[in-house]
């Protein structure tokens, strides 16, 4: 048995947030032959649709590392204080910068969080409706400040590196992993929890070797995942740092490239 840890934006689901057939039925076919395949994402479980879970999953590494659920049972979920949540939320609305609070409950928007990224995302802001209607979900709904796990934040001139500079001694810092919302823009997380800890965490609670482990991603915050595990392929639309240290590259979501990485591995026989 190997086990996959599979992030979602710019891996699994192509610029749009749809997931490939390929992908969908390379999944299901390494599930099928004994493998284990746990996400392994940014994401907060709001953000995880039905379209993503649908396909199975043996667990769930999200919010960069500060929730994990294996079999349906939660095994860790770590949370911000409350307090440096709001010094966050000061700072963005001093600045002007959008922004949304990210919480199993719900994402939580700032008033200004869709107009920033309609700015950000231009013509293709018809593929950010999915998030969008996420987003309008929890409109009505009252913010438990401590619940909150990650917090994302949307830019288009506001210098990512001055919120990093702000932030860093009390949140891992990342840029975002959605591309089409740009380079200024970013995720606050839990300090100390990131996919490497979590996906340590994962191995030990299934008990298997590093050396039955692989990791598919595209991003810097993949950069962990990739530490954590014994073979690190990358998306070829993956940031350089993380293809610089990848032990094997695979083409774009769009261009079947999950389904062709699993067989490349012998993770699957060919579809």
């Amino acid at each position: 048995m190997k086990v996959i840890f599979m992030d979602i934006d710019g891996t699994l689901c192509g610029e749009d947030g749809s997931v490939p057939s390929t992908a969908r039925e390379a999944i299901i076919s390494a599930r099928a032959k004994g493998h284990k395949v746990v996400l392994c994402t940014g994401r907060s479980k709001p953000e995880i649709i039905e379209s993503i879970t649908s396909i199975g999953f043996d667990g769930i590494v999200g919010a960069g590392g500060a929730f994990i659920e294996i079999d349906d049972k939660v095994y860790l979920h770590k949370t911000m204080e409350a307090d440096d949540v709001h010094a966050v939320e000061s700072y963005f609305k001093e600045h002007g910068v959008g922004y949304y609070l990210e919480s199993n409950d719900g994402l939580f928007a700032s008033d200004n969080c869709v107009s920033a990224i309609t700015e950000v995302v231009g013509g293709a802001v018809s593929d950010a409706n999915w998030f969008v209607e996420i987003l309008e979900e929890s409109l009505k709904k009252e913010i438990n400040y401590d619940n909150i796990n990650k917090i994302s934040f949307i830019s288009k001139d506001y210098p990512y590196e001055s919120v990093h500079d702000n932030f860093e001694d009390r949140f891992e810092m990342h840029h975002s992993t959605v591309s089409m919302f740009g380079h200024n823009s970013g995720e606050l997380a839990v300090k100390g929890h990131t996919k490497l800890t979590a996906i340590n965490t994962v191995l030990d609670v299934l008990g298997v070797s590093i050396s039955d482990t692989y990791a598919f991603g595209d991003g810097e915050n993949d950069i962990d995942m990739f530490k954590a595990v014994h073979h690190g392929v990358a998306m070829a639309n993956g940031k350089p740092k993380l293809i610089a240290m990848a032990d094997s590259i695979t083409p774009r979501a769009e261009e079947d490239g999950i389904k062709l990485g699993f067989e490349a591995l012998g993770l699957i026989d060919t579809l």
